[in-house]
C-alpha cells in the first residue's frame, strides 16, 4: 500500500516539476551559448588589439608610420565585421531562446487547460 502511494506521489511530483526541469535545461543551454560567444568575442578582440599593439611598436620612421596607417582601415573593417557577426550571433541565440520558451509555455498551458 505504501509502495503504491509513494510511487503515485513520486510520479505526480515528477509531472509537476517537469516544466521547471525543461526550463532550467533551456536556460542552462542559453547561458552556455552566451558564455561561449562572449569568450570567443573577448579572444577575437584581444587578438586584434594585440596585433595592433605589435604593429604600432614596429613604427620607427615616417615610412613605417605610413604603412601602419594604411593597415588601420583593414583593422577597422575587421573589427566592424567582428562586431556585426557577434551581434548577429547574439540576436540569433536570443531569438532561439525566446522561441523555445514560448513553445514551452504554450505546451504547459495546453497541458494545464482542461479539454472542452
Amino acid at each position: 500500500m505504501y509502495t503504491e502511494m509513494f510511487k503515485s506521489f513520486s510520479e505526480q511530483t515528477e509531472k509537476s516539476l517537469a516544466p521547471y526541469v525543461k526550463f532550467n535545461k533551456l536556460f542552462t543551454k542559453n547561458v552556455e551559448e552566451l558564455t561561449e560567444l562572449q569568450l570567443a568575442a573577448v579572444r577575437a578582440y584581444s587578438d586584434l588589439g594585440l596585433s595592433q599593439l605589435k604593429a604600432v611598436s614596429e613604427v620607427k620612421d615616417i615610412q613605417s608610420f605610413a604603412e601602419f596607417n594604411s593597415h588601420q582601415l583593414e583593422a577597422l573593417t575587421k573589427l566592424s565585421q567582428q562586431l556585426i557577426d557577434d551581434s548577429n550571433k547574439f540576436s540569433s541565440i536570443a531569438q532561439s531562446f525566446k522561441t523555445e520558451v514560448e513553445e514551452l509555455v504554450a505546451e504547459n498551458v495546453k497541458q494545464a487547460t482542461p479539454a472542452a
